[in-house]
């Protein structure tokens, strides 16, 4: 089985993907399988967070691009801005993971969370969509590319 256990260089060339669920990308040590099938070792640093279009390596030289998985998620649609902002920080409040595209929110899907938009007004839809929730205060720091 090979084994991934570093970012790659900007501008490697992947051979291969891997698509990855919000929770397991989180994660620093686990089983994965690429598309191709192959089965791997993911062994990162701890803390590591993978987002999606990072690349990684292993001591084997392949170079394989992480992708978000599709998963079930929310979707609010706000065009009014301040209205789109306390709805963030209502999220923001209660600790969400929360992905803020233009006039779009997303999370993953929780009832309790779609009945606090709707009492807000707002319409929920449910989606398979990939999800990328903005990184948390002490993450997202650059790792190289």
């Amino acid at each position: 089985m090979a084994s991934l256990t570093a970012f790659a260089p900007p501008g490697s060339v992947c051979t291969d993907t891997l698509s990855l669920s919000f929770e397991a990308r989180q994660k620093s040590r686990f089983l994965a399988r690429l598309e191709s099938g192959e089965a791997v070792g993911i062994f990162l640093p701890r803390g590591a967070i993978l987002r999606d279009g990072d690349c990684l390596t292993g001591p084997e030289g392949r170079v394989v691009r992480v992708r978000c998985q599709p998963e079930s998620v929310s979707v609010v649609m706000i065009a009014d801005p301040d209205l789109r902002a306390t709805t963030c920080y209502h999220l923001g409040n209660r600790h969400v993971p929360l992905q803020i595209l233009p006039g779009e929110l997303r999370y993953l899907t929780d009832h309790v969370l779609d009945d606090l938009i709707r009492q807000r007004g707002l319409q929920v839809a449910h989606a398979q969509l990939p999800f990328e929730p903005e990184p948390g205060a002490y993450q997202g720091l650059p790792h190289g590319h």
